[in-house]
């Protein structure tokens, strides 16, 4: 061989090792998996129609109704990373009657994916008693995430994704309750009929679990999110503790009316939401039952950017209604259970006052919109009957991408609280009185409660007035306020006549001292009846 044609040669072999280098750089890049690589694939979605995927689930899983797949558990000894001892572990949850949609997970080591496949041997049954043909990979309803988050012995439930786009998490000492979901959609103001059919609920479709390391102390998960008419890319990190936050970081697309199949345009797209249950409370007790009230939360805080707080008690209604608050920007707003003691509620199984609040805080602005809060008529506890989330004054056009991240911190008995004070109770009722029956129609009374540092600071015989404003259904007859020597609070009396019971009617009421504002403002809704 000549010197030329050596030279030929080894230059011929050297671009070719480049190719291959070059190549597998290229799958290594293809193969690594990250939030803007997530988002493309919303992107690429929300440009064509969203396709559920329904698996034609076997007969015998079909079979299995609501009791008989709660005996149906993933074996703790198959959780993913129970093996590699790492502080947090996935478990699964089944497919069945109540969730036949597939949910694909898989997890992320080293920046490459793969695929987290069902295996019918990780999952035990329990008595159901089921054929023994293969089913294929089926997919998964949901998933838990475990940590040892109340002793260093046993890993606990952190947080549950399951169904649609809903998730939940715990602090240390505390017990499910309220969920917050990825994102709502028409939730009030959306349309029936042949091309609108009221709210849509996106979905999780996919998840990826980040693989933690020995000693961390946060686990990372992105979601893909899809309905009609969006889709879209999420990450969640998520800090276990006594109270525990995770972070959400989300990029929605809206379809484009040739990619969806429902073209009626967005009414409301609520960001943030948290869904909770109230049945009965102080203000709304209920004839019968043993225990003084019943709910995962009692009331809706909302911290404006303007540094207004503001207070609205929760209630179970007769039918829906719907109330917003408009707002230039937001600093944060929560369904809260502010009612911590065990005597409020009574109830051993259900332990409400270890239900969490959830408290929203957005990271980076928002800008303008409101504060949405439906309320629904509970006919009992087994029903979430409350919905709030922000709603952004603007929407973006079809195609292109809405940024928004926010922290949620479950939170136990350390709460956000305004800075001044706060309502520690909401009571409606009257007690004696020199008025006939004819004479006190249309007449309410509440009772109302407020503590808090501004307050400590003041003398017993302090000349603090209340603030009230009324809308045209309500007149104010009486207002007094005073010192509470026993829970050192101070008290609101309130009594207002309702001229039309059949039309709500707005109150707000906040303390003053020296034309100094002392507390949140108490906003309170007259129920129709």
């Amino acid at each position: 061989m000549t010197h030329s044609a050596t030279s030929i040669h080894l230059l011929l072999r050297f671009i070719g090792a480049l190719l291959i280098a070059c190549g597998a750089m290229a799958s290594a890049q293809a193969a690594s998996f990250d939030f803007e690589q997530l988002s493309q694939l919303a992107r690429e979605r929300s440009n064509r129609p969203y396709v559920v995927e329904r698996g034609k689930l076997p007969t015998d899983v079909l079979g299995l109704g609501y009791d008989r797949l709660r005996d149906v558990r993933f074996r703790p000894a198959r959780a993913l990373w129970r093996d590699a001892q790492l502080p947090f572990e996935a478990t699964f949850f089944h497919l069945g009657q109540d969730y036949r949609e597939p949910v694909r997970i898989h997890e992320i080591a080293g920046g490459a994916q793969q695929p987290i496949p069902y295996r019918r041997n990780d999952f035990d049954f329990g008595k159901n008693t089921l054929g023994q043909e293969a089913w294929g990979d089926l997919g998964f309803a949901g998933m838990r995430i475990h940590y040892p988050l109340n002793t260093a012995q046993f890993k606990d439930e952190l947080m549950v994704f399951l169904g649609a786009s809903y998730f939940r998490a715990l602090g240390a000492g505390q017990q499910y309750g309220l969920s917050a979901r990825g994102l709502a959609i028409d939730t009030t103001g959306g349309t029936s009929g042949p091309h609108g059919s009221g709210e849509e609920f996106p979905r999780f479709t996919e998840f990826w679990l980040e693989r933690p390391a020995a000693n961390a102390k946060q686990l990372t998960l992105y979601a893909l999110l899809e309905s009609p008419r969006v889709s879209g890319a999420y990450r969640f990190d998520i800090r276990p503790g006594a109270q525990s936050v995770t972070e959400v970081r989300a990029r929605i697309f809206i379809r484009p009316a040739a990619a969806t199949s429902n073209a009626t345009p967005i009414a409301t797209l609520g960001l943030a939401p948290l869904t909770s249950m109230f049945y009965s409370g102080e203000n709304q007790p209920r004839r019968g039952d043993f225990r003084p009230e019943v709910h995962d939360s009692d009331g809706l805080l909302i911290a404006t950017g303007d540094g207004e707080w503001l207070w609205r008690p929760l209630q179970n209604p007769g039918r829906p209604i719907a109330t917003s608050f408009a707002a230039g920007s937001l600093r944060g707003f929560g369904l809260m259970q502010r009612d911590r003691a065990f005597a409020s509620y009574e109830d051993i199984e259900a332990r409400y006052e270890r239900r969490p609040s959830a408290w929203v805080t957005p990271r980076g602005d928002w800008g303008a919109g409101r504060i949405e809060l439906l309320l629904l008529s509970a006919p009992d506890e087994s029903v979430d009957n409350v919905v709030a989330y922000w709603v952004p004054a603007r929407l973006p056009a079809p195609g292109m991408p809405l940024d928004f991240a926010y922290a949620i911190e479950w939170q136990g008995d350390q709460q956000q609280r305004p800075p001044g004070a706060w309502t520690t109770q909401s009571r409606r009722g009257m007690g004696y009185s020199r008025e006939t029956e004819s004479q006190r129609a249309g007449q309410v009374q509440y009772v109302v409660d407020f503590a808090g540092p501004a307050l400590d600071a003041l003398p017993p015989e302090a000349a603090v007035r209340a603030i009230v404003t009324t809308d045209a259904n309500a007149r104010v007859l009486e207002q007094l306020v005073y010192p509470n020597p026993v829970t050192r609070s101070w008290r609101m009396t309130l009594r207002v006549h309702r001229p039309d019971a059949s039309r709500p009617a707005e109150l707000r009421a906040f303390l003053q001292y020296d034309n100094q504002t002392l507390s949140e403002t108490w906003s309170n809704i007259l129920l129709p009846e």
